[in-house]
């Protein structure tokens, strides 16, 4: 599981994903880039939005991640929206693929970080939320802020 620490870097988080779907178990990812990608992702020119993964031939692929080209690159600049490998060991590519054939479940990048100076994606196993679901969700997440208002605002009676 992938646990942010105090080198690691995060680029960028997928929030969308979070309102879409249930992320029922994370995984944490290497990515195949080129250099120019790199150096775009370091700059936080990266866009997770309709991006996800899928199991072929025995690899892990993602598809639809859209990274910039570098601002100082030349003609040597990759192309925005390629496909491109995740890695990670065959045990748990076999066990995602046995989870991610069932109906229902996607594989999608949950956000992107640097650790020890390599980029990492997060990935979730995800089921779709229906809209009846998305709704329930935002008015628990509402609820919660009214209730943490009321708290706050208790606390600063007191003093």
């Amino acid at each position: 599981m992938a646990v942010e620490k105090e080198n690691d870097s995060l680029v960028v988080s997928n929030r969308k994903a979070f309102h879409d779907y249930f992320i029922e178990e994370t995984l944490e990812a290497g990515i195949v880039l080129a250099g120019t990608e790199v150096k775009s992702l370091r700059e936080g020119r990266i866009n997770l939005k309709d991006s996800f993964a899928r199991v072929e031939n025995g690899e892990v692929l993602l598809y639809n991640c859209h990274i910039s080209p570098y601002s100082h690159g030349n003609i040597s600049n990759h192309d925005p929206t390629r496909t491109r490998k995740l890695l990670l060991q065959r045990r748990e590519i076999e066990r995602l693929l046995g989870k991610a054939q069932q109906k229902g479940y996607t594989l999608v990048p949950l956000k992107i970080y640097f650790k020890r100076g390599w980029a990492k994606v997060e990935i979730g196993l995800a089921v779709g939320k229906k809209l009846y679901d998305k709704r329930e969700t935002e008015s628990k997440k509402s609820a919660q802020r009214e209730i943490e208002k009321a708290v706050r605002g208790k606390r600063q009676d007191k003093f």
